[in-house]
């Protein structure tokens, strides 16, 4: 009998948009940047970036990472916490995992999965989780310290497909201005790297699991 494998404890589920508005489409390098403007604020600066930059994978990157210096120093303390209390406190998890969900939102947003403004606070169409862990239980004490190495082959081939990302996206922009919608095979793809990525970034930095990610965008 084949045991079945369980299920990654982080996912990531984008509501497909069906009839998308060409002119929020043709205008979303403007219209990303008072949420962009806050994001900096919260992310200690971020990367300011412009309305031509904001439709490119770098700025996408830094979206994920939720801006460099603060996504530095949450993975640094959440480390600290674990190597040397073994805790990952219920309020710092939500902290991280709402962070994360409000920089997906944009994300999606930027690479024109949704029509829907990014909220603060609404899900929306974008629904992720990620599962709280029992520190003791489930995660390893002195991991946290070698995992950004491990995830090293995962950097890689998410770096490679990148490009891919950045290709859909700009054929998408085209055919939402032409049909109003966004091709349903290159919005799978796009969410599938979204969903490959926050797994990788679930456990080499937000730190939740030890449980190494499938080389996979699929669910």
């Amino acid at each position: 009998m084949v045991k079945k494998q369980a299920q990654f404890p982080a996912n990531l589920e984008i509501d497909y948009p069906g009839a998308q508005s060409r002119l929020k489409t043709l205008f979303r390098g403007i219209l990303v940047l008072p949420i962009l403007f806050i994001l900096a604020l919260i992310s200690g600066g971020g990367s300011g970036s412009g309305n031509e930059s904001a439709m490119n994978e770098s700025n996408q990157q830094m979206l994920q990472s939720s801006g460099g210096g603060i996504a530095f120093g949450l993975f640094a303390a959440t480390a600290l916490m674990i190597v040397f209390r073994q805790v990952y406190p219920l309020w710092w998890f939500t902290f991280n995992l709402e962070l994360k969900r409000f920089t997906t939102r944009i994300g999606a947003y930027i690479l024109l999965l949704t029509d829907k403004y990014p909220s603060t606070v609404d899900a929306q169409s974008v629904h992720l989780d990620v599962q709280y862990p029992d520190v003791k239980k489930d995660l390893n004490q002195l991991l946290p310290l070698v995992k950004w190495i491990l995830a090293i082959p995962h950097f890689v081939v998410l770096i490679v497909l990148a490009f891919g990302i950045l290709g859909a996206t700009v054929i998408a922009w085209f055919a939402i201005l032409i049909t109003g919608k966004y091709p349903k095979e290159l919005f799978e793809f796009v969410v599938g790297y979204q969903r490959w990525s926050l797994r990788v970034s679930a456990y080499a930095i937000l730190l939740t699991t030890d449980q190494y990610p499938p080389f996979s965008l699929k669910k």
